[in-house]
């Protein structure tokens, strides 16, 4: 009896079947090689290398000098018909160099062919940006890319440089459609025009509305928005708008918005967060006598979620402060607080941590003996004020009435499925390079 013995060879599959389909609707190895070229000899394009790559990223990220040893270890000979040596992290290195100068033109075809094969409603577009901390010196980064510098990270590692990002999602589904990345001290207001003019180019030739935080509000991006029609819905920032408007506001005026937060689906209705909206418009002057007014929208909303919450929230700052303002007042004349100079540099301490200036009231004296004394108390007038303003926060629309009332308005801001974990997921994605000194380029291939 004759027994042959064949090799058996065992590898990963894992999702990706599922990223080549995606990425060969989507032609993205099309797309870079047109705008990409490489000489006929060469084994591989580079939209070869870089689908590889971003199969890479989808199913187990691994940094360049392994995505060959990953490549073995998976199936991507038989899904990309590409053999595992071929992917040496020199390969992929040049390819990411190729496609760096082409990002923006590589981004807005891939973003226009999701829209095409997949018949994405662009309609309305959620536009924010977030930050990424790097390890590394990023000493002598080249001209021309964003800049690897010190900022205002969203992680709070001041000690680290950073690299900004922006990322638009569609309304329809979450679906991301665009992104680009910026310098680490670029500051956000400034960086809405750019974007506006991008996304509208993509959605052309349809008109879309433009969904952003609060950095989107400021006087020359609003008028870049009206010259472009552009329509956009966006937070005004908090410190833009008096305690005292929200707290002559009567809330039983204000009618109840059909809407039910995605937090709120599984919980009984009487555990329910309530909206409520009222409506005035808002007249924003520009920074010359001479520059037109724009009056927008405000709709002021009310939700008793955050009224909760920022009730519970001050009720802990005034309990800790009140127990430390009490040791400090019991501490006056002892070892460490012995002049008045120290009692008020703890006092100033005390109120950064615990953001309590507006409401504190202190007066610093002297015993017989001369050393210093405390009382203090909080002003329950301000707090009364702050706690009728508790749950209200205004969003600015040039939404015509006609397309949406009041309701609609918030409605539509709160649509916005998986922009966080999107975000998030943007904030925390893994560099595929160690962390060392070296230039950075404008983005990643999607």
């Amino acid at each position: 009896m004759n027994v042959e013995i064949a090799p058996v060879v065992e590898r990963r599959l894992g999702a990706l079947p599922a990223s080549a389909g995606f990425l060969r609707r989507l032609d993205v190895a099309g797309i870079i090689d047109e705008l990409c070229p490489v000489r006929e000899i060469a084994h591989l394009t580079h939209g070869q290398v870089i689908e590889v790559l971003v199969a890479n990223r989808l199913s187990a990220p691994a940094p360049l000098v392994r995505v060959g040893d990953w490549a073995r270890e998976w199936a991507v000979e038989e899904v990309f018909g590409i053999e595992a040596y071929l992917l040496n992290d020199d390969r992929i290195a040049r390819a990411l160099d190729a496609i760096a100068p082409q990002l923006d033109g590589i981004v807005g075809s891939v973003g226009a062919s999701a829209i095409a094969e997949f018949g994405i409603d662009v309609s309305r577009l959620h536009w924010d940006m977030t930050s990424i901390s790097l390890h590394g010196a990023y000493e002598d980064p080249e001209d021309g890319f964003p800049q690897v510098k010190y900022g205002h990270p969203k992680d709070r590692r001041t000690d680290l440089k950073q690299i900004q990002a922006g990322i638009a999602i569609s309304g329809d589904g979450g679906i991301p459609v665009f992104h680009r990345a910026y310098d680490g001290g670029a500051g956000e207001v400034a960086q809405v025009v750019g974007a506006m003019t991008a996304l509208r180019k993509l959605a052309a030739p349809r008109d879309f509305l433009m969904v952003g935080d609060s950095k989107l509000v400021s006087y020359p991006n609003l008028m870049a928005l009206a010259q472009a029609q552009v329509r956009f819905i966006a937070p005004a920032s908090a410190a833009k708008i008096p305690d005292d408007l929200y707290a002559g506001l009567d809330i039983e005026t204000a009618p109840l918005v059909d809407y039910t937060a995605e937090r709120d689906a599984g919980k009984p209705d009487a555990q329910r967060g309530r909206y409520r909206v009222l409506e005035v418009t808002q007249t924003l002057a520009g920074p010359r006598k001479s520059d037109p007014q724009i009056t927008v929208r405000r709709i002021l909303v009310h939700s008793t979620a955050n009224a909760t919450a920022q009730q519970a929230a001050r009720a802990r700052r005034l309990q800790q402060a009140g127990e430390e303002l009490d040791k400090l007042q019991h501490s006056c004349g002892g070892r460490y607080y012995s002049t008045t100079e120290k009692v008020t540099a703890r006092i100033g301490v005390i109120v950064r941590k615990r953001r309590i200036a507006s409401c504190l009231v202190t007066v610093i004296g002297a015993d017989t003996a001369g050393r210093p004394t405390l009382t203090w108390h909080f002003d329950q007038d301000i707090l009364a004020r702050q706690a009728a303003a508790d749950g209200w926060y205004a969003l600015l629309s040039t939404l015509e009435a006609t397309e949406a009332d009041a309701a609609e308005v918030l409605v539509r801001y709160k649509d916005q499925p998986n922009w966080s974990s999107a975000a998030t997921a943007t904030s925390r994605a893994r560099s595929p390079w160690p962390r060392c000194s070296c230039s950075t380029t404008a983005g990643s291939p999607l």
